[in-house]
């Protein structure tokens, strides 16, 4: 366990988490949460700057820091499994051009931040290493990770769209030292991927960041989980945290929110469970 203190200081917020629609309500509702640090969407940034100019600065006024960045790919579709497989992350041939010079942006405006990290989804890699279009999905992911080396970025893949073991064989199959995983357990389950926790000890050697996020599995096969506020779902929240503990993690943990309007409270609800398992029953500057 923790002190309070540098517990307090691994808890973060996924900025579209509070559907922001500028740098100064980011701020805002960061400073009402009380919550010192954040991963940033970064293609607004890129692409309005008028609205979002300048907050990475005033974050940082705020004592906010920027533990990680997001890269959106363009096109997604999430309104089904279906959808999503053929217009996740760098697959659609289409987009690839637009994929590549977005993330060029994004990765000079993190170096230019002195943003280290960036996690975005690759997109479903496919299970038969053999397949051309794996292959071709690696040779990406390995020119986007050579593109945020250049500007001293590590690329995180998120989970969920494939098992940790063909998570594993990408990475592999990539071998770039600059990519690791952004672990997200309720993406395992909103895409039937696994259980969070088994895969977890599976991967937790390469994860750098883990995401705070809970479901509950779908009770139709080829739909969509469910997401629900951290602690409601099938997340195994105690296993979880001792995985993490056994290898001495000492990454962020990060909370994301993306279904329901109370985000606010549903992130606070988050929080408090982070601390009710990593920081016991501790004073604020006691000894775990």
């Amino acid at each position: 366990m923790y002190r309070m203190a540098e517990l307090s200081q691994r808890i973060g917020v996924c900025s579209w988490s509070l559907k922001p629609q500028d740098g100064q309500s980011l701020v805002a509702a960061l400073r009402a949460l009380s919550i010192g640090k954040v991963q940033l969407a970064m293609t607004p940034l890129v692409e309005q700057p008028d609205l979002w100019d300048g907050v990475v600065e005033a974050l940082r006024a705020q004592a906010v820091e920027v533990v990680s960045g997001m890269f959106e790919t363009i096109g997604e579709d999430y309104s089904t499994l279906d959808a999503i497989r053929l217009t996740g992350g760098v697959v659609p041939d289409e987009h690839w051009p637009g994929n590549l010079d977005r993330a060029g942006k994004i990765a000079r405006t993190c170096g230019a931040l002195g943003i280290k990290r960036v996690t975005f989804h690759a997109g479903f890699i496919p299970h038969d290493l053999s397949a051309p279009g794996h292959a071709k999905l690696c040779g990406r992911l390995a020119s986007l990770a050579d593109i945020f080396a250049d500007a001293g970025c590590t690329l995180l893949l998120e989970t969920g769209q494939e098992t940790a073991e063909d998570l594993l064989g990408a990475l592999d199959a990539v071998g770039r030292d600059n990519m690791a995983i952004n672990f997200d357990p309720a993406n395992m389950i909103l895409y039937d991927k696994g259980d969070p926790v088994d895969a977890l000890r599976r991967l937790v050697g390469r994860v750098k960041q883990v995401h705070i996020k809970d479901a509950v599995k779908t009770t139709t096969p080829g739909q969509w989980g469910t997401e629900v506020p951290v602690g409601r779902g099938e997340v195994d929240w105690p296993a979880f945290f001792q995985v993490l503990g056994d290898v001495g993690y000492g990454g962020d943990y990060i909370i994301e929110r993306e279904a329901d309007d109370d985000r606010a409270q549903d992130v606070a609800l988050a929080r408090n469970l982070i601390v009710g398992h990593l920081g016991g029953e501790t004073r604020p500057g006691a000894e775990c």
